[in-house]
C-alpha cells in the first residue's frame, strides 16, 4: 500500500502499524518472522474462524444435530479459532482493489472519499481446527484521511470482512471475525492515564473460563463508568476483559451486518500525547481488554511489551453464541449466504 499511514502483512492479514502524527498507535513487530515466533498475544491479527471463546472447545449442534470437537487452546475452551487460527495463517495478498469510500458513521452522515484499498483472502478447509465446512474469507482495508472543520487531519482505517461457505457436503458452519489490534496512544510503554469512554454498560457475565453465564446485565465494577461516561486507566486497574453488548436483542442480528449503521463502540484519549481514537462497528458487541496478560520480550529492536502495554477493542458477535440456541443465528453461516461486518478506526492528534 502506497499510503504509509498504515501497513499490513500476509500473516494473519495483520495490521502492522497505524500512524497518527508520527506515532504508531498499534503494538507490533517490524518483520513477519517476529510475528511467527513471538505473537502469542495476537497483535493485529485477523481473528477467525470464531473470535473469542467457544465453550468446552465444542460446537454442540450443527448440520442436523452433529457436534464438532475443536482445538482446546484456552483451558478447556477454544479461543480465537484454535492453535493455528486465521490470525496465524498466511493469507493471499495484499491485492490492490482500487479506491473505496469510507461509509457514513455515527455522528457523520456523509461518506468520506476513500484511499487505496487492499484485500487479503484465505481459504479455510473443512475440519480446520475442528470447524466444519470449507470457507473463503476476505478482509479489505481502506485508509483515508478526513479534514475536520477545525483543520485537524484525522486518520481513518476501514475494515470490511466477508466469508462464505464453499461447495461441499456441509450445509452450515459458524463464523465470527474481528481484528485483535492492541492500541497505545501514549507513545510510551503503558496505557496508564488513557481516558476511555465505552458506548454501553451492558455486558455478558462469565464464568472463570470466560464463558457467558447469561444474557446482558449492567457492568458491576463502579470504577468502570461504562455507558458514555469517561473513566481513566490506571497502572493496574481497572482490569477489564469483558464482552460489552451494543444490541441486546440477539435474534435481530443478521449473519451479515454490513448494511447496519457504523455505531461508536469506544472513544479513547491520552492527555499528554493529545492523541484521540474512536472505534465504530456494525457489530452487536465488543470485547474490551486492558492487556493484563501481555508478556512479550524485546525483539528486533522493539522494546519488551509488558502487562497494560496496550488495550484491545474487538467488535464481534456475542461470546459462545454458536452454543446458545437463542443467540446462535448471529454466527450461523449457511451455504448460499455471506457473513459480513465493518469496523472503522478514526484517530487524530490535537
Amino acid at each position: 500500500m502506497s499510503d504509509a499511514t498504515a501497513s499490513f502483512i500476509p500473516l494473519g492479514a495483520i495490521i502492522q502499524s497505524l500512524y497518527v502524527a508520527g506515532t504508531n498507535i498499534v503494538l507490533g513487530f517490524p518483520s513477519q518472522k517476529a510475528y511467527e515466533s513471538h505473537n502469542a498475544c495476537f497483535f493485529g491479527e485477523t481473528i477467525g474462524r470464531v473470535a473469542n471463546r467457544v465453550k468446552g472447545a465444542k460446537i454442540d449442534s450443527l448440520n442436523g444435530g452433529q457436534s464438532y470437537t475443536l482445538a482446546a487452546n484456552n483451558g478447556p475452551n477454544n479461543l480465537h479459532g484454535g492453535v493455528v487460527g486465521w490470525g496465524k495463517k498466511v493469507w493471499a495478498g495484499p491485492k490492490p482493489v482500487g479506491v473505496r469510500e469510507i461509509p457514513a458513521f455515527e455522528g457523520k452522515s456523509d461518506k468520506i472519499d476513500g484511499g487505496e484499498s487492499v484485500q487479503f483472502t484465505l481459504v479455510s478447509e473443512d475440519g480446520d481446527e475442528g470447524f466444519p465446512g470449507k470457507v473463503e474469507a476476505r478482509v479489505i482495508y481502506t485508509v483515508s484521511k478526513e479534514k475536520s472543520e477545525d483543520g485537524k487531519e484525522k486518520v481513518l482505517l476501514g475494515i470490511e470482512y466477508e466469508a462464505e461457505l464453499l461447495d461441499g457436503e456441509v450445509e452450515e458452519t459458524v463464523v465470527n471475525m474481528t481484528n485483535h489490534s492492541y492500541f497505545n496512544l501514549t507513545g510510551g510503554s503503558s496505557i496508564e492515564g488513557t481516558i476511555i469512554t465505552l458506548a454501553t454498560n451492558q455486558y455478558l457475565p462469565v464464568d472463570q473460563g470466560g464463558i457467558p453465564t447469561g444474557g446482558p446485565v449492567p457492568y458491576p465494577d463502579p470504577a468502570v463508568k461504562a455507558g458514555n461516561v469517561p473513566f481513566t486507566l490506571g497502572a493496574a486497574e481497572p482490569d477489564i476483559d469483558d464482552c460489552f453488548i451494543i444490541n441486546e436483542d440477539p435474534s435481530s442480528v443478521p449473519i451479515d451486518t454490513r448494511s447496519l449503521p457504523l455505531k461508536k463502540n469506544l472513544s479513547a484519549f491520552h492527555p499528554e500525547s493529545k492523541i484521540h481514537l474512536e472505534v465504530y462497528s456494525t457489530e452487536p458487541a465488543f470485547q474490551f481488554y486492558t492487556g493484563k496478560y501481555i508478556d512479550i520480550p524485546a525483539v528486533d529492536g522493539v522494546p519488551a511489551c509488558k502487562p497494560r502495554s496496550g488495550f484491545c477493542l474487538e467488535p464481534s458477535r456475542w461470546v459462545n453464541a454458536c452454543n446458545v440456541p437463542e443467540w446462535k443465528g448471529q454466527m450461523l453461516l449457511k451455504k448460499g449466504e455471506k457473513y459480513g461486518c465493518k469496523i472503522l478506526y478514526r484517530a487524530w492528534k490535537e
